[in-house]
C-alpha cells in the first residue's frame, strides 16, 4: 500500500530537472535502439513494393490480384503483431531482473505460440481463399491471380509470425540491430527471388508468392539461429511449455483487442472517404499512405520505449522508468514537430508523385495540413503507447482503444451527413489521436503502470 502512495506522490510532484549526464545516457540509449528499429520498420513494406513492381509488368489483372491478396495477408499478419509487443515487454523485464535464461525461455514461448497460430491461419486460409477474395470485391479477371497468390503466400504465414515473435525477443534483449540486418537481407533476397521465379522460371504471380515465402522462411531461420544460440549459451530450454505458451497468449489478448480496434478506426475512415466520392477516396489513400509512413518514424521511438521501460521495471527502478519516459516524450514531440514541418514544406512536391489529377491534389492539400499539425500529438501517442506496452499494461491499452473507437466512429460517420469533406474526416482522425493521447497521458500520469519486478 505504501508503494502505491509513493507512486501517486511521484505522479503529482513536478519532476526535478534531469541531470545532463543522465539525459545524455538516455539519449544514447534511445537513439541506439530507435534508429535500427526505424530501418527495420521501413524495410517491411518494401516487400510489398518489390512484389508490386515485379508483378505489375505481368499485367493489370495480375497486379489487381496481388493488391487484393496483399491486403488480406497484411490484415492477417497485423492482427498478430502482439507477438512482437507482448514478447518484448516480457523479455525486457527478465533482462532488467538479470535473469537471461528465463528471458529467452519466455521468448521461446512466444515463438512456439507464433508457430501454432501460423498453422491455424494456414488451415483457415487455404480452403477459404476463394471466398475471402470474393469478399474483398476482386473482379472476375483478378480473382484467379489473387487466389493463387493468397494460397501460396499463406504457407509463409508461420514464418512471418515467427519473425514477429523473434523480433520481440531481440528487442527485449535490447538488440534492434539484428532485426535491421535480417530485414535488409530478407528484402534483397525477396527481390532477387521474385525476379528469378516470375521471369526466369516463368512462374508468373505464383513465382512472386513463392519468392516471398522463401524469403520469409529464410528470415525466420536466421532469427531462430540467433535465439537458439542464446538459449544454449544461457542454458534455456527450447522445448514447448504449455503453461508458458498459454501465458504468452493471455498477455497478447488485450493487445489483440487494441489492434483490432485500431484496424476498425482505419477501416471506418476508408469507408467514409469512399462515400465522399472517387476524388476524395483517391486523395484519402494518398494522405493515409503518408500518415502511415510518418508513423514508422514515431513507432521506432515507441519500440525503444518498450525495450527500455520493461528493463527498468524489471530492475525495480520506477524512478528510472519515469525519467526515461519523460525523455522519450521530449524526443517524440521534437520528431513530431520536424515531421510536421517537412509535410507542410513537401506538400506541393509530394502530391504529384501520386497523381496528376488537380481535383485529387486540391482535396489532399488541406488534409495534409491537418496531418502536419497533428504530428506532435501523434508522437506523444506513439511514445506513451510504447511505454505502456513495455510496462505490460495491455488491459488498459485495450480498453483505452475501445473507448477511442467509440468516440471516433460516430464523429467520422457524421462527416458525410453534415456535408463535410476529406479535411473534416482527417479532423476526426486528429480527434481520435487526441483522445488516445489523453487516455495514455492520464495513465502515465497516474503512475499505476509502474509495477516493478521480473513479472507483472
Amino acid at each position: 500500500m505504501s508503494y502505491l502512495w509513493t507512486i501517486r506522490l511521484m505522479a503529482m510532484t513536478p519532476a526535478p530537472p534531469m541531470p545532463k549526464a543522465t539525459r545524455r545516457q538516455h539519449d544514447r540509449e534511445i537513439v541506439a535502439l530507435a534508429v535500427p528499429a526505424f530501418g527495420a520498420l521501413v524495410a517491411e513494406p518494401l516487400f510489398v513494393l518489390a512484389d508490386s513492381a515485379i508483378v505489375g509488368h505481368l499485367g493489370t489483372a495480375q497486379l489487381a490480384g496481388l493488391g487484393v491478396a496483399s491486403a488480406l495477408l497484411t490484415t492477417a499478419v497485423s492482427i498478430f503483431v502482439f507477438l512482437a509487443y507482448a514478447t518484448t515487454a516480457a523479455v525486457a523485464r527478465r533482462v532488467g531482473a538479470g535473469d537471461l535464461p528465463t528471458a529467452i525461455r519466455q521468448g521461446m514461448d512466444g515463438i512456439w505460440l507464433a508457430l501454432l497460430l501460423g498453422a491455424a491461419v494456414i488451415a483457415l486460409v487455404l480452403p477459404t481463399a476463394p471466398s475471402l477474395v470474393e469478399l474483398f470485391g476482386a473482379s472476375h479477371t483478378a480473382a484467379p491471380y489473387a487466389i493463387t497468390y493468397l494460397r501460396v503466400s499463406a504457407l509463409g504465414i508461420p514464418a512471418m509470425l515467427v519473425v514477429l515473435a523473434a523480433t520481440g525477443v531481440l528487442r527485449g534483449l535490447q538488440d534492434t540491430k539484428t532485426p535491421l540486418y535480417v530485414a535488409i537481407a530478407g528484402f534483397v533476397a525477396n527481390a532477387l527471388l521474385n525476379v528469378g521465379l516470375v521471369y526466369g522460371a516463368d512462374l508468373g504471380i505464383a513465382g512472386s508468392a513463392w519468392g516471398t515465402v522463401i524469403a520469409q522462411c529464410g528470415m525466420a531461420a536466421a532469427y531462430l539461429v540467433v535465439v537458439i544460440r542464446g538459449a544454449r549459451r544461457h542454458g534455456a530450454s527450447l522445448r514447448p511449455d504449455a503453461a508458458g505458451i498459454r501465458a504468452s497468449a493471455q498477455a497478447g489478448v488485450p493487445l489483440l483487442v487494441r489492434t483490432l480496434s485500431l484496424r476498425a478506426v482505419l477501416m471506418i475512415a476508408t469507408a467514409v472517404a469512399a462515400r465522399l466520392g472517387d476524388t476524395d477516396i483517391a486523395a484519402h489513400q494518398i494522405v493515409l499512405s503518408l500518415w502511415s509512413l510518418l508513423a514508422f518514424a514515431l513507432d521506432a521511438i515507441a519500440i525503444a520505449g518498450q525495450a527500455i521501460i520493461g528493463r527498468y521495471l524489471g530492475a525495480d527502478d520506477p524512478q528510472g522508468a519515469r525519467a526515461v519516459c519523460r525523455r522519450m516524450v521530449e524526443w517524440g514531440v521534437a520528431v513530431g514537430v520536424v515531421l510536421g514541418l517537412l509535410v507542410v514544406l513537401a506538400r506541393p512536391l509530394f502530391l504529384p508523385l501520386f497523381t496528376g489529377d488537380p481535383g485529387v491534389q486540391d482535396a489532399a492539400l488541406p488534409a495534409l495540413l491537418v496531418v502536419a499539425l497533428s504530428q506532435p500529438v501523434c508522437a506523444i501517442v506513439f511514445v506513451l503507447d510504447g511505454v505502456l506496452m513495455g510496462a505490460g499494461d495491455g488491459p488498459y491499452l485495450a480498453w483505452a482503444m475501445v473507448l477511442t473507437l467509440a468516440v471516433f466512429a460516430p464523429v467520422a460517420l457524421a462527416v458525410p451527413a453534415l456535408g463535410g469533406g476529406l479535411t473534416a474526416l482527417w479532423g476526426a482522425m486528429t480527434l481520435m489521436m487526441t483522445v488516445r493521447m489523453l487516455t495514455l497521458w492520464l495513465r502515465t500520469r497516474s503512475g499505476r503502470w509502474l509495477i516493478t519486478g521480473a513479472t507483472r
